[in-house]
């Protein structure tokens, strides 16, 4: 017992000490986050869904720079279905300290995007569309389920600003996320053994 107690606490003192090490120069953040999921299969038979996968580098240590994708889709019966896209540009803060840390493992963030959007619907066969400048901003919360794999919650601010028959469109939404941080050879190492198979 008396050799136990000290291991757990250097393993302990370890993870604590690398937990971080993924938000750190250098890394590689690659993952995707998930929103609006619903299936309904009474009356209008409702489906829609969005999904947003992303991949950043760490240009030092808690910022990353990188891009993403927006795919969406809204679908129900006798009511058309709404589409919407983005490509551009993204980038991370993550907030440091002790006075922001909610929980031992985890870490406070904000996140902007910048790129091309639209979203075209059709309600009762009437087309609407917005598609232009995609603009977005909003905090997140980042839970290291291990020290390379992060749970994230996003709240998020977006817009659309261009032509089409409405020259603005907006809407603030809750995602979930699922995220893999690594260092960037262990990345490039992964790529290279799936593009050479």
């Amino acid at each position: 017992m008396k050799k136990i107690i000290p291991m757990l606490f250097i393993a302990l003192a370890f993870f604590t000490t690398n937990s971080f090490a993924q938000i750190q120069k250098g890394n590689v953040l690659v993952g995707a986050d998930l929103a609006n999921l619903k299936l309904n299969f009474g009356g209008g038979g409702q489906f829609s869904v969005n999904l947003h996968p992303k991949a950043a580098f760490f240009i030092q240590d808690n910022v990353a720079i990188g891009g993403y994708v927006d795919l969406g889709l809204e679908t129900a019966k006798g009511s058309g279905t709404t589409t919407n896209y983005g490509v551009g540009a993204l980038g991370r803060y993550y907030l440091n300290g002790s006075n922001v840390d909610l929980l031992k493992h985890g870490r406070l963030f904000f996140e902007g995007n910048v790129g091309i959007s639209g979203l075209n619907y059709g309600p009762n066969g009437d087309k609407t569309t917005t598609n232009g400048l995609g603009l977005g901003i909003g905090p997140g919360y980042a839970y290291f389920i291990t020290p390379n794999i992060g749970l994230e919650t996003l709240v998020k601010y977006n817009g659309t600003v261009g032509f089409g028959s409405q020259a603005y469109s907006s809407g603030i939404g809750l995602n979930l996320g699922f995220q893999i941080y690594l260092p960037s050879k262990k990345a490039m190492a992964i790529a290279k053994g799936s593009l050479e198979k």
